[in-house]
């Protein structure tokens, strides 16, 4: 039965079942985040001990703590800078040692800038080359776009509330008549007062006039300051404009996905509540929603869906080939097959103890896995029993696809894996017209099969005497060699024989037998095996025990005629030792 399945391996494909169910209780799905995730088609690393001596990367922890340091450093200076024009308090004193001490530390992140690998965005690979570096300087892109985005519009609004404070105060100091100002009029001789109750006073003015209260108590007195808060409150009306416009923007993209997924997420809580669904598959359902939305941007379908075929094609091959390669199934097959194969492939995402396959359903599919990890259970009176752990560049689900029997084992993953599948129907049409991948692909399987494990090969019991036989061929083989040899090498010396053995207790008379009845036995077994007639009937039956593994007790001629004795037959006589 298998060796048919075997040799039809173009057979028409199956019914599509597609089942999946959680088998253990999934935890803090949150953690599954689409910027953990790899690419497909990329291994990725714990360390990166392959960059250059000194260069670190730009996810390191102590590079990160330098960064924030930096933004503290940047922040002083912005104020500082603004503040000692304005109030005309040159850095002195404390104030310059402070100003030094933050201008060392702005060339020393010049320097260390050079040893920082960046990523390279059209590759997606850290380049860590000095002159590159020096060249092309890549932002840091791993934080949240919401949250950089709204630190942004607050940062432009307190640099332009400085600033716009600081300066209406310069115009106030620098006025010909003091008394004659915005701040004058409120506080006497302010140009003697502490800078820290003008910049207040300004900092005032700045954030009321922003937000358009206008208490009054504070207004622009002669023409230089009016001039000046007009144009100030024209250049608010865009600044707030482009607040709200962004701060509405980022609230709509924020929700707008989560809107979705809340209500996607309450439509399968309905239908597993309308059918009473038990709580292993409601699990397993919102496991895999989340993480549907989780790696949206991901899933290669829905990016590539508009692109030419040719240039999926290309994608694909440039992101699995090199799993497919590695493949045990696929070692040693054409160019050809494998960009066939990699071009039909689908690539898939699987959260932590999810099964990807189910014991005893129909093999529509069979996966490769690209990372991650899979376990290969049995169920044995409704006791799972693990057997053997799979990894990347393993495959799952190829025993049943190829001989097309219900799937032998359950498959489960042990952490999030990605792998790519293959479809049952789609493969074989691709072998089918590859006659020496073909050839190639079964002897890589079987060869795969004598090596699994003893606890494995007995989940599936016609493969114990599948590699039995296999195993018998060779023998068979070579005896038949053997003897094809000696016949050739007797008929080119027929002078050592005359109608008798040339050697005692040696027939010359060569018979073929068969371990059948004459009419039983398929078309390879009819070929029989030929050998010289031993001397009695007794070393015929110890012969055909020999080559066929069972005892006869009668000998019987083409026709059904029973030989009672050996001197009678005649050379190249079929015998059927029943």
């Amino acid at each position: 039965m298998s060796r048919t399945v075997m040799a039809d391996i173009g057979s028409s494909p199956l019914p599509l079942l597609f089942r999946r169910r959680s088998s253990g209780e999934i935890r803090n799905l949150a953690t599954v985040s689409s910027s953990i995730l790899p690419a497909f088609g990329t291994v990725v690393d714990d360390g990166y001990s392959h960059l250059n001596k000194y260069v670190i990367v730009p996810y390191d922890q102590r590079y990160r703590w330098w960064q924030t340091f930096l933004v503290v450093l940047v922040l002083y200076s912005a104020w500082a800078s603004v503040f000692e024009l304005a109030f005309n308090k040159t850095a002195r004193g404390p104030l310059l040692i402070v100003d030094m001490v933050v201008d060392v530390f702005f060339a020393i992140d010049i320097v260390l800038t050079f040893f920082v690998a960046y990523l390279d965005k059209s590759t997606y690979l850290l380049v860590d080359d000095h002159k590159k570096i020096a060249l092309r300087l890549e932002k840091d892109t791993r934080f949240s776009y919401f949250w950089t985005r709204l630190l942004k519009l607050l940062g432009v609004i307190v640099f332009a509330v400085h600033s716009a404070g600081c300066f209406y105060y310069w115009l106030a100091r620098h006025h010909k008549t003091p008394a004659n100002t915005w701040i004058g009029t409120a506080v006497e001789d302010f140009k003697h007062r502490s800078v820290w109750l003008c910049y207040t006073y300004s900092i005032y003015w700045s954030i009321v006039t922003l937000t358009t209260v206008g208490y009054g108590d504070l207004h622009a007195v002669n023409t230089g300051e009016k001039i000046f808060n007009m144009i100030y409150m024209l250049f608010n009306i865009g600044l707030t404009a482009y607040t709200i416009g962004n701060m509405t923007n980022l609230v709509v993209h924020a929700a707008v996905r989560t809107f979705a997924m809340r209500d996607s997420l309450n439509e399968l809580l309905r239908y597993a509540s309308k059918n009473r669904l038990p709580e292993g598959l409601r699990e397993q359902m919102m496991a895999h929603m989340q993480l549907k939305f989780k790696t949206a941007e991901l899933q290669q379908e829905e990016v590539l869906q508009d692109l030419p075929k040719a240039i999926r094609s290309s994608i694909a091959q440039h992101l699995f080939r090199r799993t497919v390669e590695k493949s045990y199934l696929f070692n040693g097959v054409s160019e050809d097959l494998v960009s066939q194969l990699v071009s039909d492939m689908k690539a898939e995402y699987f959260p932590p103890k999810v099964e990807i396959i189910l014991q005893n359903e129909i093999p529509t599919d069979f996966y490769i896995l690209v990372s991650g990890a899979v376990d290969l259970l049995t169920y044995k009176n409704g006791t799972e029993q693990f057997l053997s752990k799979l990894g990347a560049a393993d495959m799952a689900g190829e025993i049943g696809v190829i001989f097309n029997i219900p799937q032998p084992f359950t498959v489960r993953t042990k952490r999030l894996s990605q792998v790519v599948r293959i479809s049952h129907h789609h493969f074989k049409q691709m072998i089918q017209p590859q006659g020496e991948d073909g050839k190639i692909i079964i002897a890589n399987f079987m060869k795969y099969l004598q090596g699994l494990k003893e606890d494995v090969l007995q989940e599936i019991p016609f493969l114990t005497e599948l590699l039995a036989d296999q195993n018998q061929k060779p023998t068979e083989q070579n005896e038949e060699q053997q003897n094809r040899e000696t016949l050739e090498s007797q008929d080119a010396n027929p002078e050592g024989r005359t109608g008798t053995s040339s050697l005692p207790g040696e027939s010359t008379i060569r018979v073929i037998i068969h371990g059948h009845h004459p009419s039983e036995g398929t078309s390879s077994d009819r070929l029989g095996k030929l050998v010289y007639l031993p001397d009695s009937l007794q070393d015929l039956f110890n012969l055909a025990e020999k080559k066929f593994g069972k005892r006869g007790s009668t000998i019987l001629m083409a026709d059904g005629s029973k030989v009672e004795e050996l001197n009678v037959l005649r050379e190249n006589d079929h015998l059927f030792v029943v």
